[in-house]
């Protein structure tokens, strides 16, 4: 029986070379986005920082926070600290306390929010939820920018800032959708999925904020706890 030849282009090679090396480049800045670490993650922490999407991104989210002088707040994976730059702009005789779980992070962090840590108005700490719920404060409001996508059970982290939170406290969790390329149904859909999941955990007046940018929209589902 002769043997069936199936013949391959060498641009077609050439290609899927290409697309399996662009995969693997993502899934790598992927990773050092959840938790940057070494050489990687000070490159991911200084894109953070610097890229134009992400200043606008934070800025937006910080706003919707409505913060006021006297605030404790909590940012729950602060990254670099661009947030918690902003917000203490703001809260100025109040507190601002940050957590993430990479060193890096918190290096950088820690850098940018010299000033405001020295003068005792933000606390960073390398924690997770879990372990930040035992014995610390409570807070006005709370932060969230593109993190809940790394946690294992959002559900849990969000019911667990509800008991932390003062009466008439705000949740605010900024987030882009999981999917390749969005389109402006998978951003209601997702965002209003989020401000269902928000009622859930405790928040019952939570609605939906959509912001257009020139890449992908970004959704914010916006938590209010009763007073």
């Amino acid at each position: 029986m002769q043997a069936e030849v199936q013949h391959v282009q060498v641009s077609d090679l050439d290609e899927a070379v290409e697309q399996s090396s662009q995969a693997q480049a993502a899934q790598r800045v992927y990773s050092q986005c959840e938790k940057p670490m070494g050489v990687g993650g000070r490159i991911a922490g200084w894109l953070m920082a610097h890229r134009r999407s992400d200043k606008e991104r934070n800025r937006w989210a910080v706003s919707l926070l409505d913060l006021q002088p006297t605030d404790r707040v909590l940012e729950i994976g602060c990254g670099p600290g661009v947030a918690v730059a902003l917000m203490t702009t703001v809260v100025t005789s109040g507190h601002v306390v940050g957590i993430d779980h990479s060193e890096e992070m918190l290096r950088q962090a820690t850098k940018r929010n010299a000033s405001a840590i020295g003068q005792g108005r933000v606390r960073l700490l390398l924690a997770s939820v879990s372990d930040l719920m035992a014995g610390y404060d409570r807070y006005d409001k709370c932060l969230m920018v593109n993190v809940v996508h790394c946690l294992d059970n959002p559900d849990d982290v969000f019911r667990r800032v509800q008991r932390q939170m003062n009466p008439g406290g705000k949740l605010v969790v900024t987030f882009q959708p999981a999917v390749q390329d969005p389109t402006g149904e998978d951003i209601l859909k997702a965002g209003h999925a989020m401000v269902e999941r928000l009622k859930a955990a405790g928040f019952p007046r939570a609605h939906l904020e959509i912001m257009s940018m020139a890449s992908d929209s970004v959704a914010c589902a916006v938590g209010m706890k009763e007073g």
